[in-house]
């Protein structure tokens, strides 16, 4: 397994539709683990952790988002693989 965190930013309607929660259930759908929450300026951010193609799914659903979504960009980063993370959490 190739593990990778990549740390992700999501711009457009994403606060106030169902965003983070959809988020938390495809992550856990394919076995990521980290977190996801909502910013001030109105993007979500997200760590994502887990086997590097379980992340790239989830990166990819985060490029659409749920039914009540418009996302206008998604900017990721990749980063050194936390070892603390066993869960995905809703900030």
């Amino acid at each position: 397994m190739n593990k990778i965190a990549l740390h992700v930013w999501v711009s457009g309607r994403v606060q106030g539709v169902w965003y983070r929660q959809s988020t938390r259930e495809q992550a856990e759908a394919n076995g990521v683990f980290g977190w996801v929450q909502n910013l001030p300026d109105g993007r979500v951010e997200a760590l994502l952790v887990g086997d590097a193609n379980a992340v790239h799914d989830v990166e990819a659903w985060m490029n659409q988002g749920p039914p009540l979504a418009t996302v206008a960009e998604v900017v990721s980063e990749e980063w050194e693989v936390p070892v603390d993370l066993d869960q995905f959490e809703v900030r």
